[in-house]
């Protein structure tokens, strides 16, 4: 069953120019926003901006919350839950939409500064499922890297770091081996070509200035400790509590002559976390309660305080129901309100490529431009570690978005056999509630620079409006 290209739907002029114009502001969104910490300041400025009021407020003033009242809690600056209340009792459940807005990348270490035959560098251990050599050895140089990220020090005051995202700043990067010497390296399987603990970034190499009171061995890396410490006033055991992440340099790009994709860092699931934030600001007094839940560490197995396996979203809910007007709470209202719920989690699907179409089947993949993607399930190997969403809630689903006039497909991810993925959709179904992942289809998932289509990231908000609207 081929799905029509949405671009059809949007010829020049006003229509097409809605869609570049969303599209631009995602673009500019996909630049400035690079870890989680930046998503979550973005969204939460922008939700206050749009009456949203920070939990923690409430609580204190003791509100009563109201159809209508929209209300945030922040997960350690890594996590945000958005609800906008609804019309209708609490246990009646809530639409849900759920992105993760962390990406693979690479990390430093705790102790990462050393010197090496007078180059400053600095030790890393990659984040998440990624191809080392695209980050290292076979693009090195041509890849410029950025750092961003916090450092933490004793008297509790957090430095923020971002260099090399900024006119005039300097980047980094992994050393190439040059192709006069690189005979056995390339004799090497592509996961072996550059192993992890190779994946350090040369950051200076210029020693510091000769002080006949200090023997100082090594003199670049001093060097730039030195630079640091006026910087950013800190010191080299600071970095025993940093958490500084290594991302590609540069501002996303429109892809095409035609100028109709994005071609970026971070799409994943970004793509998915902006129309869905997009999308909850837009409600006012919804029948059922709208949340929009944007969480960390899926990359990672969605572990830890900020991931999906964390209890944060269910004490976010359990607060939410305590303070609804006209709800006495107990556990069981909880448990209603959870189980009665619908989900889209809303992760990105991976994309056609015609150089490798063997290892998709066309018939159930995903194509660019032809609107977001609902996936019945993930998982790999016999669908295992899936969400296997029911025929019934797709079949609603269905009906929703044909009445909005959204254009969606169906896919999974690769040839049974061949590849395979996970979300956060399993960890949500444990409630009981109807899950489904929905998200944008991606070229190049998990690269530095992944590609989508503007079509599909207008097509996602206004698909994740439907669904904040509809009384399931």
């Amino acid at each position: 069953m081929e799905r029509k290209n949405a671009w059809e739907k949007y010829p020049e002029g006003k229509k097409r120019d809605e869609v570049f114009d969303f599209a631009e502001e995602y673009r500019k969104f996909l630049s400035d926003c690079k870890t989680e910490r930046e998503c979550v300041t973005y969204f939460a400025k922008k939700a206050e901006k749009a009456g949203f009021v920070n939990l923690d407020t409430v609580l204190e003033k003791g509100t009563k919350l109201a159809a209508g009242d929209k209300v945030y809690a922040n997960n350690m600056g890594k996590g945000l839950a958005l609800f906008v209340i609804g019309e209708k009792s609490m246990e009646h459940g809530m639409n849900i939409l759920g992105a993760h807005i962390d990406s693979p990348r690479m990390d430093l270490k705790q102790d990462p500064l050393y010197e090496d035959t007078d180059f400053a560098m600095l030790d890393t251990h990659y984040y998440g499922g990624i191809k080392k050599y695209p980050w290292g050895t076979l693009l090195a140089f041509t890849l410029p890297l950025a750092l961003h990220g916090v450092i933490a020090k004793k008297d509790g005051t957090v430095v923020k770091v971002s260099v090399g995202d900024k006119p005039g700043d300097p980047v980094f990067g992994v050393s190439d081996l040059l192709i006069h010497l690189s005979g056995e390296q390339m004799e090497k399987k592509a996961a072996k070509v550059i192993e992890g603990e190779n994946l350090d970034l040369i950051i200076g190499s210029i020693p510091a200035e000769a002080d006949e009171k200090d023997d100082v061995k090594e003199k670049v890396k001093a060097n730039i400790m030195k630079i640091l410490a006026k910087e950013y006033d800190i010191e080299e055991e600071d970095f025993l509590s940093a958490e500084i992440e290594v991302v590609p340099a540069g501002e996303a790009r429109d892809y095409g002559f035609d100028r109709s994709m994005i071609m970026g860092y971070g799409h994943d699931d970004r793509v998915c976390a902006y129309p869905s934030f997009e999308a909850i600001a837009a409600m006012e007094k919804p029948e059922i309660t709208s949340v929009c839940l944007l969480v960390d560490k899926e990359e990672i197995g969605s572990t830890g305080a900020s991931g999906m396996t964390s209890r944060f979203f269910e004490n976010a809910v359990a607060e939410y129901v305590l303070l609804n007007e006209g709800v006495e709470y107990n556990d069981i209202v909880l448990r209603r309100t959870l189980a009665n719920s619908k989900m889209l989690s809303s992760d990105v699907s991976a994309g056609f490529d015609p150089m490798y179409e063997d290892v998709y089947e066309k018939r159930n993949a995903a194509f660019l431009a032809r609107g977001p993607v609902f996936n019945k399930y993930t998982g790999s190997g016999g669908k295992s570690g899936s969400n296997d969403a029911n025929p019934e809630y797709i079949a609603q689903l269905r009906q929703i978005m044909e009445e909005a006039g959204v254009n969606f497909q169906t896919a999974e991810l690769g040839r049974v056999d061949v590849g395979g993925g996970g979300t956060i959709a399993y960890l949500m179904s444990v409630y009981g509630m109807e899950v489904i992942d929905s998200g944008v289809a991606v070229l190049g998932m998990h690269a530095p620079w992944e590609t989508t289509s503007k079509a599909d990231v207008y097509e996602a908000v206004r698909c994740y409006e439907a669904f904040l609207k509809a009384e399931f």
